[in-house]
């Protein structure tokens, strides 16, 4: 069956500090390792109340420190927001120090509110509309050192000179990153979760016009998707439940700790609200094992997915792992000895 791998938003919930949701991201990574997943990802994301990871370089080194097999990576790292020279370096330490394992997935959002991506941003060197190609060109340039005789980066060298950058992933939900990846010939991961463009245009676009650039031989993508799985429909439903207010509130500006159960049945809902509800729903993927394989097959067959990247953002944490669980043991993959 297709490869699994998880991103993980380190979420904070009305009920966990964001403290204890990093821990939970340790623990859970520890888990999908013996599970068989094929990666750990963590988000860049800023001022968001239900997030607890600004920084996904440091919860790479920490989750890979204590696993074994699964690649850590980030989902991503929004370059905007840093000078591609201290990517570079923060990302060849950590390859350096866990070779194999590292993937550096980039991102042209700013991951926050305008406010706080001023803040920052407001003491590197700004340039006007979006410069992520630009940024994106100098990241490389760092790992090939092909800086022109004359620029004043010629002699400078990306730390540790010895260990090259890791794979490079292009983030997106849009048909222009799609292109993008496409175009560079780097690897392509699609938010499904969160993106109103199709993804299947996006995949098979991406798929249809990559070109072999040195970064990677062949096309390769992957398809992030949020699932809720529990032993029985019922009880995914009532899981998913915190999703759906707290995805309801997102759209009204409220970005709050991800609700309970109790709080998301005990909301006084209004039909308007039921309705954007019943729309976010189709970003979602909830249900027994068996029922959730039966929605997300012929998304997988049509995008031609490589991987499936997994959100699960459920109120409880031993639900969250029991959720990957299921879906690990339902698309048979291989468990392995934890670290």
């Amino acid at each position: 069956m297709i490869p699994l791998s998880i991103l993980d938003l380190s979420v904070v919930t009305s009920g966990t500090k964001p403290a204890a949701a990093l821990r939970n991201s340790i623990d859970l990574a520890r888990y999908a390792d013996a599970l068989g997943f094929t990666r750990y990802w963590l988000a860049e994301h800023h001022n968001l109340a239900s997030v607890a990871s600004p920084a996904p370089d440091l919860m790479i080194g920490q989750i890979a420190a204590v696993t074994k097999n699964i690649r850590v990576g980030s989902g991503g790292v929004m370059l905007p927001n840093h000078a591609p020279l201290m990517v570079a370096e923060r990302f060849k330490m950590l390859e350096a120090l866990f070779p194999g394992r590292i993937d550096l997935g980039l991102g042209r959002a700013p991951g926050t509110d305008g406010p706080t991506a001023y803040a920052l941003r407001s003491r590197l060197d700004r340039r006007e509309g979006d410069d992520f190609l630009e940024r994106l060109h100098e990241l490389t340039l760092w790992e090939t050192r092909a800086f022109p005789p004359d620029h004043p980066f010629n002699k400078v060298v990306a730390m540790p000179d010895d260990t090259p950058l890791p794979p490079i992933w292009l983030l997106g939900s849009s048909d222009y990153s799609s292109e993008l990846a496409a175009q560079v010939g780097m690897g392509y991961a699609f938010a499904h979760h969160f993106a109103p463009y199709d993804a299947i245009a996006a995949m098979t676009n991406y798929r249809a016009h990559f070109k072999q650039t040195g970064w990677r031989e062949t096309p390769y993508a992957i398809l992030a998707v949020a699932v809720v799985v529990a032993e029985t429909d019922a009880e995914a439903e009532r899981l998913a439940a915190s999703m759906d207010l707290n995805r309801l509130l997102r759209e009204r500006g409220q970005y709050v700790p991800l609700p309970s159960i109790e709080e998301a049945q005990a909301y006084p809902y209004t039909d308007a609200d039921r309705s954007v509800i019943a729309r976010n729903r189709t970003r979602l993927f909830v249900g027994s094992p068996s029922t959730v394989i039966e929605r997300l097959e012929p998304m997988i067959t049509t995008s031609q997915a490589d991987e499936l990247m997994i959100i699960t953002a459920v109120y409880d944490h031993e639900a969250r792992k029991k959720s990957y669980r299921l879906l690990a043991d339902a698309f048979g993959l291989a468990k392995r000895e934890a670290a």
